[in-house]
């Protein structure tokens, strides 16, 4: 089992850091201009994103920041200033965990996104594998699904988190110089400044429960009343709302309402334990769900007739080819979604088109012409 210092994990040098007075001697180690970050997460049970592990590497070094033993990393923010880059995969995981802890980089780069918009493997055992012939060793299920508040922490798991950030720095070069080279950084660009704005955004949403576009007015009513006083419930006690009461369960009670709290309770067959204490409180909100004005769908009634899903699917077909032509994959383009919004708008041409469904600039740059083309023919 590991101990405070540093520990035995191949070809690495890689340190463990559990007291806050050893973290500016630590930093020292892995001064570089681009440093990889990642962070291990404990939080599956918990409504807030709560980081275990904070991983910081370059080339054959790495160390690892015991964010269970210190609570705010004020060195390591002061560490990511305007002169050093950190190289994250997926920051969109991260950065909520990162500033939980004081941590908010001047400066970020995803390899994420960057594969994304090369058209490469976007998991990164994937990407390592084809550009940099590097192969990570371990299960990543397993690692991910492990107890990262579990201390001492053992090797394997040191490896494992180590292995995450030590080649970072290398992807990131390497992707940033096929991305100016294939054109693509004014891409990536627009894309890294959309991902940080979504990731500053809480979207949960009652909508976004699966299935809620199917029910009733008045069955929609209820179900944001039960998922408001549930997100409430949750927020308070820093618990999943996942874990207090299922959406699943929580459309079934839209649709089919109890009377009583016993009869609420019941209803969820995993949660009944977690979920009896606030039953009063859900059941007060299916009365007031029962009670409120009706929620209309999000579509304000709108039909889909048989030609708007005909220009929807070719629409959605010219984008398809599109995507093919330049080597990504089509929903990274557009998604399919949002075309629905210039099947409804009307537009007067292409650039209004790709306003009406958001895209960003270089997208509409591809897509204008096309997607104007499908539609004019079709509106004809």
């Amino acid at each position: 089992m590991t101990t405070p210092g540093y520990l035995t994990v191949t070809d690495l040098a890689v340190r463990l850091v559990d007291r806050a007075d050893a973290v500016p001697a630590a930093l020292s180690e892995v001064d570089a201009e681009v440093v990889g970050v990642d962070v291990e997460r404990a939080d599956a049970h918990r409504y807030y994103r709560r980081a275990a592990l904070i991983q910081l590497g370059v080339e054959g070094r790495c160390v690892l920041l015991d964010a269970v033993t210190i609570d705010a990393f004020p060195e390591v923010d002061a560490f990511f200033g305007p002169d050093r880059l950190m190289a994250l995969h997926a920051l969109e995981n991260d950065l909520v965990p990162l500033a939980g802890r004081a941590i908010r980089p001047d400066r970020v780069a995803d390899t994420a996104i960057a594969a994304t918009l090369l058209g490469l493997p976007t998991g990164l055992g994937p990407l390592l594998g084809e550009l940099l012939d590097v192969h990570l060793d371990g299960d990543k299920e397993a690692f991910q699904r492990a107890d990262w508040e579990a201390r001492p922490l053992d090797d394997d798991m040191a490896a494992y988190a180590a292995g995450d950030v030590v080649h970072l720095p290398r992807l990131w070069e390497e992707l940033a110089a096929r991305l100016e080279a294939t054109g693509r950084r004014s891409w990536y660009e627009q894309e890294l400044a959309a991902t940080l704005e979504q990731a500053a955004e809480d979207t949960r949403h009652w909508t976004r429960v699966k299935g809620a576009g199917r029910l009733s007015e008045r069955e929609r009513a209820i179900l944001r009343a039960l998922w408001e006083e549930r997100e409430a419930i949750a927020r308070s006690h820093d618990l999943a709302p996942n874990r207090l009461l299922h959406d699943d369960v929580l459309r079934d009670l839209a649709t089919d309402p109890p009377r009583t709290a016993a009869q609420l309770v019941r209803r969820s067959q995993r949660r009944r334990g977690a979920l009896r204490p606030h039953a009063e409180a859900l059941l007060a909100a299916v009365e007031r769900g029962q009670q409120a004005d009706p929620e209309p769908p999000d579509d304000e009634g709108r039909r889909w007739t048989d030609e708007d899903r005909a220009l929807h699917d070719a629409l959605r077909r010219r984008r398809a080819e599109v995507a093919a032509d330049v080597g990504i994959d089509a929903g990274v383009l557009c998604p399919s979604k949002p075309l629905w919004a210039a099947v409804a708008g009307e537009p007067g041409d292409g650039d209004e088109l790709c306003r009406l469904v958001g895209l960003r600039p270089w997208q509409t740059a591809l897509l204008a012409g096309p997607l104007w083309e499908v539609y004019a023919e079709r509106a004809a």
